[in-house]
């Protein structure tokens, strides 16, 4: 049995929503579809998406 994934929000969302014109967000650096089926997709698939963003840099805030 693997080590458990780190106790992380429900979602990387903060609310600085960019995807209409974009193909990533730049608040939470997830990709359209990500963001689209985030609620469907699997622990593990959303830990790869967790330290994708967050070795890029995100979740961004406006501030």
């Amino acid at each position: 049995m693997g080590a458990p994934f780190p106790e992380r929000p429900d979602t990387p969302c903060v609310a600085v929503c960019s995807t209409t014109f974009d193909d990533i967000c730049r608040g939470c650096g997830r990709t359209v579809v990500e963001v689209a089926h985030w609620v469907s997709m699997t622990a593990e698939q959303k830990e790869a998406v967790w330290q994708r963003i967050l070795s890029q840099g995100y979740p961004r805030r406006n501030t």
